[in-house]
This record gives structure tokens, C-alpha cells and sequence, in this order.
């Protein structure tokens, strides 16, 4: 894979963070060569987070991200912050953006702090240092520039690369194969499949499974028989779309792992045991109760979808309770969770690893417990132990 095609969820995020006119979209732009941001001295001219994938050495791919400012008024304008407090949560380092002349406000002070409490890395960037009659001797993790005379620019992408803590990279499957091993991936095509190509769970699966020397067979849920029966010797997992367990399960002898692509994800993010510990949660819900159920992707919502239509179809099924459900979609996970009962999300394929630990964290810290799409589907198909069998440990949860 190249660097290009490197999806968002496993780049570098750096946030551009600060206060009206201290010159963010003018460093950033600096930073990237490239006109990204628009830029004015008209107060609030970034009035949405802008993205832009790319390249940055030394670091590789990153998401740059320039963000409104963190002192914006009014109405509007606390809808803006509110934005920008998102882009903390995902945040991987952030750079904050001062006027050298004016130095540090109270709302540069207020950030320096949300850095420290999320304990995301931080450099300070004392921008149009041209103005200054003289430059002062920056601390360790500051620098001032200008970015009118691009002045320090590559010091500063330096500095980045230096402050930025590199998260592992997981793998998704591969740790557990051995080269020249065979897997049977399961891909259901329904009117929810994206027309003409695989979901990106898929496409990550199937190219971990190869990149570590194994072989992978791809089938839809009515093949899978059949797959098996062709195959000389028998594979050494079967990894389904978790809304096809059903029938896969029925057609995959129990000698043979059974587990699905969000559950794989989920551990890979982070949060497979919490999940797993979570789902007995499901238990426990009366009529009445609330049930978060949360995606890290947006897509256009069809007759059959998951999120709002199967789960919620499902989790009614398995209770035999009147369950009010409420869906959020991409960047949208509410600040007060006190409502829910249960959270399920999705795998967590279009999100940072820094997103989905903020996320485990939130409902955590509100007593609210959060389980996986795999996770769950996987108990009300009553296989769950059994879908986990590639993790001995977390298989002891629920046996």
C-alpha cells in the first residue's frame, strides 16, 4: 500500500489549534506548501474544521487538520468551538498557533490545558515573528516562525516529527497466521454493499492476511460450503461479516476458528475485552431504556441497514423489551451519555486509535458500558464464546 492510499483512520492526525487572527490557516498552509486554508484578517475566517491527507516527512501520511478559532463569540460561534473540541478527541499531536506579538491569551492557556488532561503532545508556535524586533529563545517545545516569510517552516515540521508519538501498528490478523496458512474471508453483496468495491474492513483484512504470507479465499455467505469442501486441507480461520454469522456459523464445522471483521477491528482499536465484558449488559435492559448505538463512518442509510434497522431489530429480539434507540454517525458522539443504558458501536474501521480510546474512555467515565457490533451480534446468534476462540482469555469471560 502506498503512502497515498493510506486510509485516515491509521495516518498521523495534527491538529492546528488557536485563537482568532494568531495565524493558524497561514501556518498551516506554511506547513503543507499548499493553499489549504483560506486566509484573512477578518476575524473567524475558518469556520469549519478543514482536513487535508498527505504526506509530511519526517513523519509519512498524517490528516492535517486546521481548526476555527478556540475564542470565536456568540451563537455560531460556540457551535465552532464545540468543533474544535471534537478535533481534540482525535488529535494524535496538536499545534498550537499564538500571535508573537500579543503571546499567550487566556483561550491559548485553556488549550494548553485540554492538551495536558488528554495527554495529547503539544509544540507552541510563536507565528509572524517578523514583526518582533527581536526573537526570544524558545522553550523546548516552542518555535517561532513566520509563516509570511516561511521562516523556520522546516524547523517546525522537525519539531513535529520529534514531539509526535507514534502509535503501534496493529495488525489485524496476521499475528495470528502462519505463513502459507489459508483464511476464508466472508463478504455478504446485499443492497447495503458499496457498489463495484469492498468495504475498507475487507480490503485491510485481506491485505494483512497477505502481506504476512497467507492465502485468503473470498466467498459470500452461500459459497462458504462449498469453498470448504474444494479446499485440500481445512483453513485456519473463517472471518465473516458479522451480519452473516447465522448462516456461516451453520455452514463451518466448530474445529475450524469462527470470528468477524469487527471483532478483529475491535481489537485492534482497543477495545475488543471492554466489549466483550460489555455485552452482558444486554441482559439487563427493561422497557424503556435507551440504546446508543454509534458509527464511526457516515453513509447513506438504505432498507436493510445495520445500524438502524438490523441491531435494533435484533436487540429487541434477544430482550424481549421495548427499547428506544438513537443512532450517531461519524464525528457525533454525544458529551452526555447519562441517558443510555448500552452503547453499540461499529467496529471502528474510519477511526483513529486516539478517537475510539476518547470514546471507551467517555462511556467508561459515565458508567455507561459500551459493546461492539461484532461482539454482539455474535450472543444473539449464540455463538459468542465460540467467535472468540482465537482468544482463549477473553473467551473465559463468557463461558
Amino acid at each position: 500500500m502506498s503512502l497515498n492510499d493510506t486510509p485516515s483512520a491509521d495516518r498521523l492526525h495534527i491538529g492546528f489549534f488557536g485563537v482568532r487572527n494568531a495565524g493558524k490557516s497561514s501556518v498551516v498552509n506554511a506547513v503543507t506548501g499548499q493553499d489549504l486554508s483560506v486566509v484573512s484578517d477578518t476575524l473567524g475566517t475558518t469556520t469549519d474544521p478543514v482536513k487535508k491527507a498527505m504526506e509530511l516527512l519526517p513523519l509519512g501520511p498524517v490528516v492535517i487538520i486546521d481548526t476555527p478559532g478556540f475564542d470565536d463569540e456568540g451563537a455560531l460561534g460556540d457551535l465552532r468551538v464545540k468543533k474544535t473540541k471534537q478535533i481534540l478527541n482525535r488529535t494524535d499531536i496538536a499545534v498550537l498557533c499564538v500571535d508573537a506579538v500579543k503571546g499567550l491569551t487566556f483561550a491559548d492557556s485553556e488549550l494548553i490545558e485540554i492538551f495536558r488532561q488528554k495527554e495529547i503532545p503539544y509544540v507552541i508556535v510563536y507565528n509572524k515573528s517578523d514583526l518582533l524586533e527581536s526573537v526570544p529563545e524558545p522553550k523546548e517545545n516552542e518555535i517561532y516562525v513566520s509563516a509570511l516569510n516561511k521562516t523556520n517552516i522546516n524547523e517546525l515540521k522537525e519539531l513535529i516529527g520529534k514531539t509526535a508519538v507514534l502509535t503501534e501498528d496493529r495488525p489485524l490478523v496476521s499475528d495470528l497466521l502462519n505463513s502459507g496458512d489459508t483464511v476464508i474471508l466472508v463478504t455478504p453483496i446485499d443492497s447495503a454493499a458499496p457498489k463495484g468495491r469492498m468495504i475498507l474492513p475487507q480490503q485491510q483484512m485481506l491485505r494483512d492476511i497477505l502481506d504476512g504470507g497467507s492465502m485468503a479465499c473470498v466467498v459470500k455467505e452461500d459459497a462458504v460450503g462449498e469453498m470448504l469442501v474444494s479446499l485440500k486441507e481445512k483453513p485456519k480461520m473463517v472471518i465473516t461479516d458479522s451480519q452473516a454469522f447465522g448462516v456461516v456459523s451453520k455452514a463451518v464445522p466448530d474445529d475450524i476458528p469462527l470470528t468477524s471483521f469487527s471483532i478483529l477491528m475491535a481489537r485492534r482499536k482497543g477495545y475488543l475485552e471492554s466489549s466483550v465484558k460489555a455485552v452482558a449488559a444486554l441482559r439487563t435492559l427493561s422497557d424503556g431504556d435507551t440504546v446508543l448505538i454509534s458509527e464511526g463512518c457516515t453513509h447513506h442509510r438504505q432498507c436493510g441497514d445495520i445500524g438502524t434497522v438490523k441491531i435494533p431489530a435484533w436487540i429487541k429480539a434477544y430482550t424481549g423489551k421495548d427499547i428506544k434507540f438513537e443512532v450517531t454517525s461519524g464525528a457525533d458522539f454525544p458529551d452526555d451519555l447519562s441517558k443510555y443504558k448500552l452503547i453499540f458501536h461499529c467496529g471502528g474501521c474510519m477511526l483513529n486509535e486516539r478517537e475510539m480510546k476518547y470514546r471507551k474512555k467517555h462511556a467508561e467515565d459515565c458508567g455507561v458500558p459500551m459493546t461492539n457490533y461484532g461482539v454482539a451480534i455474535a450472543a444473539f446468534n449464540g455463538i459468542l464464546s465460540r467467535s472468540l476462540s482465537l482468544f482463549p482469555d477473553l473467551q473465559k469471560l463468557v463461558d
